[in-house]
């Protein structure tokens, strides 16, 4: 199908869409989506967005990021730093729902703790609570060393398969959504709370709605002062890229195309949407999506923009998602990330560039 297509179809979609009437909650506390007036209010106080997806450089997933034994907050002051000299303001960081089963207040002081770290380098976050991509299963403890030359081989999704199979995961999902958003709600130091990455990738499709309503349902009885999002990344999944659209109080996206590619998607979504636009993926050099190119355009756009990937770590994300390198051997082309661990950039260029957007 054509870009055109795609388009016309989604317009279509979106019309069609808003005629039909809105599902109802279970909860009739539950508030409505933020009028786009009160959006486009709250995007300004913020002014432009720029940051990376951050984990530690010493940590494979969410779990060796979060759980007790393996927190590493020096690593995170340090990493951080890098993000603060190059005059990035925001991070987006992804939680896991086992490491607040395992230690509920350990886990939420936990977070604390990086909002801490964070603020001190003058930095905010996006949260997001529950992801549908790379592995389906996990565990609490030790988590596996990295697979040499493979793309974020040990990432973990969240609920993954076995809320297929656990009848009852439901509901601990919904005790843990809700004790997160309501514990951090006036958190004037979290820009957003992303409800769910790629909802329906892993060939998910619509297996992931479900989840994806009932996220929204929660975060709306909660009604944080923060808006809640869930980012379109796939128009093929025609049903839950609509339901994200008209659901997200601030649209937000995942690009890693080019320029034309990108300036498509920044056309058609503000076709679709009044809202601010916050890009919180981009940046994958193999696919030109690169700072010197997708950056700029995103500041002149006004966009919040957030590249996959700071300090080259245990996630192994300098590899490309489908060609990994079993020797372990850097790739001659980095695929994210920006800079070595010592803190050393990848390209000095790119970090020109950047500074020279972000003002430092």
């Amino acid at each position: 199908m054509s870009k055109l297509s795609l388009l016309f179809a989604f317009c279509a979609m979106m019309f069609f869409g808003c005629k039909q009437k809105a599902p109802e909650n279970s909860n009739d506390t539950a508030r409505a989506i933020w009028p786009v007036e009160k959006a486009n209010d709250w995007y300004k106080k913020w002014g432009w967005l720029r940051g990376s997806d951050f984990i530690p450089s010493t940590a494979i997933n969410q779990l060796e990021m979060w759980q007790a034994d393996t927190f590493d907050p020096k690593t995170i002051d340090t990493e951080l730093g890098y993000a603060e000299g190059i005059g990035l303001n925001s991070m987006r960081v992804y939680l896991h729902h086992v490491a607040w089963q395992e230690d509920r207040a350990g886990f939420k002081k936990r977070v604390g703790d990086y909002l801490d770290i964070a603020d001190k380098h003058h930095i905010s976050t996006i949260f997001v609570l529950f992801d549908d991509c790379w592995n389906p299963t996990y565990k609490a403890g030790k988590q596996p060393d990295p697979k040499p030359g493979v793309h974020n081989s040990g990432w973990l999704r969240d609920p993954g398969d076995l809320i297929y199979t656990d009848s009852t995961l439901v509901d601990t999902l919904e005790v843990y959504a809700k004790d997160i958003l309501t514990t951090f709600k006036n958190d004037k130091r979290i820009v957003l709370w992303d409800l769910y990455n790629e909802p329906g990738n892993s060939g998910n499709g619509n297996k992931s709605l479900p989840l994806l309503q009932k996220a929204f349902e929660w975060g709306r009885t909660v009604n944080p002062s923060q808006p809640l999002s869930a980012g379109v990344w796939n128009w093929k999944l025609k049903e839950l890229s609509d339901y994200q659209l008209k659901n997200s109080d601030v649209t937000t996206y995942h690009n890693y195309g080019d320029v034309k590619d990108h300036t498509f998607w920044i056309d058609t979504l503000r076709t679709l949407s009044k809202r601010p636009l916050i890009c919180t993926e981009y940046m994958a050099r193999k696919n030109n999506s690169l700072f010197s190119n997708i950056m700029p355009l995103l500041k002149k756009e006004n966009i919040g923009a957030y590249n996959w990937g700071l300090v080259s770590g245990k996630t192994n994300t300098i590899y490309a998602w489908d060609t990994p390198i079993p020797s372990g051997d850097e790739p001659k082309l980095w695929f994210h990330d920006i800079f070595r661990k010592d803190g050393t950039p990848y390209k000095k260029t790119e970090v020109d560039s950047i500074k020279m957007l972000t003002g430092k």
